[in-house]
């Protein structure tokens, strides 16, 4: 098998009877990704929008010290996903030719690892829970390993659905098993169940996620299992795998610094700041991670069509994104006690600066996908350890100073990291970085004019309620936003307004 850059960007028939070389038909590229970021950007907002609404009913009923318990065991999720998963996800995504052996490979490794260390997790969960001063955490890892478990065991039919561009399927799944798993969280907060009723929200969702994900899949595993295939595979993947692993290690190795420095109670606030910036961030900007991923991977070999692609997408992740982040920066005095409740006030502070670091790190979610889809994840790796390095080693120097401290950190190396990936992304796509410079700097124009029209409102509407002044303020942040960018970045303008406009004929395309 050759090298995942040296394949053809033609589209492969799946069904593993299909002679080599066979060909699924497809619709036209651009119209599969903007169907697909529709769906699962509406799919996003409304599975995130139910889900802060679970959060503000949770944060009534449970108390900091649960959310951060539960924020420490979910720091060693990622690296059971990432260990048992070694990047063969990311593989089917952008390979030529993903055939039954290449399939059934993929997965029997996957299963394999999650069992060797879902058990690894059960036995030595109470030493891991002692590296964060957390005792109580060990049964609460326990159970997040379970909703890890669920998640490998699907990762090769997602994949699949990924690569064929389904995503109103997985849009309609993942919407379903988050609605049903957040009623149960809530009943379970009701009766008193604590921690555990954040831990069932995990494992229900996941549970549901992966029987429907099978379902739409269509795809059963045989009794196969390549040594050349894996080798392939894991050649790609082991690099993909150290990026993941160094990005997963960042914030487990600050919940650790936060938990042992500054007690549990801190860690939870950091917590319910870090969900309600991933909520916003997501809500914008989730959607292009699949579809860029693929379409990614597809035009690589035309440098034309993929510069084209990259900056389109980064324009279109700026625009959808940063306008939601303003308004935490602005309004997050009203949006935390709106949310959350009373006796979340430190959460404020971190909320801002948080969001202010997630504008200046929107880029990043594109990069990384933009060298995972052309098969060049070493040069990811290499800056995701020297950026992830850098911000252990700010939080562990500032943290004895407070939480604020912690997130003005974030926002110093966000900076940094922006500016670097100017010159890495240049370089890989022969873009000057000036030109990827123009591109953030009209996008800091218009969070600027927004959020100065946002604090404007804010100080305006100061009697009003406060439900009231933070919908005065999410207009005008919203409505300047549009304005500006409209006239500093025209090209980003029309194919936003293009692809709310083609929704209707996107839907009854699929």
């Amino acid at each position: 098998m050759s090298s995942p850059g040296s394949r053809s960007d033609k589209p492969e028939a799946l069904d593993p009877e299909d002679p080599p070389g066979a060909e699924a038909p497809v619709e036209p590229l651009g119209r599969s990704a903007a169907a697909g970021t529709l769906w699962l950007t509406a799919a996003q907002w409304l599975m995130r929008l139910t889900g802060l609404a679970t959060v503000a009913i949770l944060t009534r009923l449970l108390a900091p010290e649960d959310f951060g318990v539960v924020a420490a065991a979910m720091t060693v999720t990622p690296f059971l996903l990432l260990l048992a998963d070694l990047g063969l996800s990311t593989y089917v995504l952008q390979v030529k030719l993903a055939d039954q052996r290449l399939l059934s490979t993929a997965f029997w490794y996957s299963l394999t690892m999650a069992i060797v260390l879902m058990a690894a997790v059960a036995a030595f969960a109470p030493v891991i829970a002692s590296l964060f001063d957390l005792p109580g955490a060990a049964p609460v890892l326990r159970g997040c390993s379970l909703a890890a478990g669920f998640i490998i065991l699907c990762s090769v039919p997602a994949a699949l659905l990924r690569r064929e561009m389904r995503f109103r399927a997985l849009s309609l799944q993942w919407l379903a098993s988050a609605v049903i798993a957040q009623v149960v969280a809530v009943v379970l907060a009701f009766r008193g169940a604590g921690a555990w009723a954040l831990v069932s929200q995990l494992v229900i969702a996941e549970a549901i996620s992966c029987v429907l994900v099978w379902k739409a899949a269509r795809w059963r595993p045989t009794l196969q299992f390549s040594k050349s295939e894996f080798f392939d595979m894991a050649k790609f993947g082991n690099k993909v795998v150290a990026a993941d692993v160094i990005v997963a290690m960042r914030p487990a190795a600050e919940a650790a610094i936060i938990s042992t420095v500054l007690g549990p109670a801190a860690l939870g606030f950091l917590s319910i700041a870090q969900r309600l910036v991933q909520v916003t961030q997501d809500l914008g900007g989730k959607a292009l991670v699949p579809v860029s991923t693929v379409v990614f991977a597809k035009v690589r070999e035309s440098p034309e069509r993929l510069q084209s692609a990259y900056l389109k997408a980064l324009g279109i992740a700026y625009a959808a994104v940063s306008p939601l982040m303003t308004v935490v920066v602005v309004g997050g005095t009203l949006v935390v006690p709106l949310l959350f409740g009373q006796g979340w006030d430190h959460s404020v502070p971190v909320a801002q600066a948080l969001s202010l670091a997630a504008i200046l790190t929107l880029g990043a979610i594109i990069d990384q996908r933009l060298h995972y889809g052309i098969g060049r994840p070493g040069r990811w790796l290499v800056y995701a350890g020297c950026i992830g390095a850098v911000e252990i080693a700010v939080t562990a120097l500032v943290a004895h100073n407070g939480l604020n401290w912690v997130a003005i950190g974030f926002v110093s190396v966000a900076f940094v990291a922006t500016v670097i990936r100017w010159v890495l992304v240049g370089r890989l796509l022969d873009i000057p970085p000036r030109t990827l410079a123009r591109v953030f700097a009209a996008a800091s124009v218009a969070v600027a004019g927004s959020a100065g029209a946002g604090l404007l409102v804010l100080s305006l509407t100061g009697g009003w309620a406060p439900a009231w002044s933070l919908a005065a303020v999410m207009v005008a942040v919203g409505v300047v936003h549009i304005g500006i960018v409209r006239v500093v970045s025209p090209d980003v303008y029309r194919t936003v307004r293009s692809l709310v406009h083609r929704a209707p004929e996107l839907d009854e395309s699929l």
